[in-house]
């Protein structure tokens, strides 16, 4: 009991904002960077009930740091790439495993390698990021490469080596380990290769590095692989979803359980679903890109906030239940008129192992054929978490119906 008074008496504690939050539930509380909030329970690891200026609500913890004492050393903002963590899950097997298991993924990076294999030859190649060096083994077996520097941060590095001498491939690979940003290569690459692509084809910000490595060492007219990138939206029903989080509280063996709808809704609906797979008859419109990336132009300073429109047009009457993205990447040929390679994670190809990511609107809408979907979908960085972002979508139903609605969400996404 002393113990639980003690804890009781902790709070309230003050927080200060790191970046912005636009609450999208009628229980959730936004904020502007810099404010200073008071911090009356935490409930959860991801959410918080805290108080600004007499108004009280949930917010997401990773948006708020300690406000520290002047007098005390602020060490929070230690590691905002967070690499201990990152760089430590890709030092296991367990995310190679299912890297590798992704067939869809790791055929294409072949593919690409087999159908240029002859403009490889004598050429210089970087494979940043390259994990367990499959992709650096395909050039080498595959292709006649005069070298290739596979780049790796982890400490999978140290296996990799093991690998790439296992299969008899040290005459052509090199392991080097370490950051791209810290790295020195003996001399500029003809290709750039890396596995670069997180949920919504940005997060975690790989693509930092890419970039940086590509300013630094891809000589002039080297090419990228991949060359571009389009991350596609499509508006969708979830019913078997939205049942499982949400219609279950209603009657559960016969007792009504609603007064935990509006908290299920919180805990469930305020971030997105990973590794969502959509059933192509759930889409509700033909998708569409709402944001391409051209690789040997986009700047590291695009990826502070990404913005793209979108317009759908229903085309069956059904239940919105909220928006599913994914991702297509493209790899340039070598060779001129040589055919584009495609690596498309969306709900018509072979499923990936980042299947598609689901955002949920609060409560559903039902819309028919004909009616409009209208919107923007926004890509903001953590100004402090460099591998957390914000997706905020905004839209406007037009329907012949007369249910005109008008709505906005954000989703922090963070590891």
């Amino acid at each position: 009991m002393q113990a639980e008074k003690e804890e009781e008496e902790a709070f309230p504690e003050e927080y200060v904002a790191l970046c912005d939050f636009t609450a999208s539930g009628s229980e959730q509380l936004g904020f502007s960077t810099g404010d200073k909030l008071l911090v009356h329970a935490k409930p959860s690891a991801d959410w918080w009930w805290a108080e600004l200026q007499g108004v009280i609500g949930y917010v997401p913890a990773s948006y708020l740091r300690q406000d520290a004492a002047e007098d005390e050393e602020d060490t929070s903002l230690e590691d905002p790439w967070q690499d201990d963590e990152y760089f430590g899950s890709y030092g296991t097997l367990r995310l190679h495993l299912e890297m590798l298991s992704d067939r869809s993924r790791t055929e294409t990076y072949r593919q690409v390698i087999v159908s240029n294999s002859a403009s490889l030859r004598n050429k210089v190649v970087m494979d940043l990021g390259c994990g367990t060096g499959i992709i650096s083994l395909f050039c080498a077996q595959l292709a006649q490469p005069s070298v290739v520097y596979a780049v790796e941060a982890s400490s999978m590095a140290e296996h990799t080596r093991q690998l790439v001498k296992q299969n008899g491939c040290e005459e052509v690979v090199t392991v080097l380990q370490g950051r791209a940003e810290e790295l020195e290569l003996p001399e500029q690459a003809d290709i750039l290769v890396s596995e670069w692509m997180g949920n919504c084809l940005l997060f975690e910000f790989m693509v930092e590095s890419v970039l940086l490595a590509r300013d630094r060492w891809l000589r002039d007219g080297g090419v990228m692989w991949p060359s571009s990138a389009a991350l596609t939206l499509v508006p969708c029903q979830a019913d078997s979803y939205y049942s499982e989080k949400m219609a279950f509280w209603e009657r559960p063996y016969g007792l009504d359980f609603t007064p935990l709808q509006p908290l299920a809704q919180q805990e469930f609906f305020t971030k997105p679903k990973f590794s969502h797979l959509i059933d192509p008859k759930d889409c509700l419109s033909a998708p569409c890109d709402v944001i391409c990336l051209n690789m040997y132009t986009v700047q590291v300073r695009d990826l502070e906030e990404m913005e793209g429109e979108f317009k759908f047009c229903v085309v069956k009457p059904g239940v919105f239940h909220g928006f599913t993205a994914w991702f297509t990447v493209q790899f340039e040929s070598l060779e001129a008129g040589g055919a584009t390679v495609e690596l498309d994670t969306g709900p018509n190809s072979d499923p990936t192992h980042w299947k598609q990511t689901l955002f949920m609107l609060d409560n559903p809408i039902h819309v028919y054929g004909g009616d409009s979907i209208r919107g923007n979908i926004v890509l903001h960085r953590n100004p402090v978490w460099r591998r957390h972002m914000t997706v905020t979508l905004h839209w406007n139903i037009n329907s012949s119906s007369d249910n005109c609605q008008v709505g906005t969400k954000s989703f922090p996404m963070w590891r």
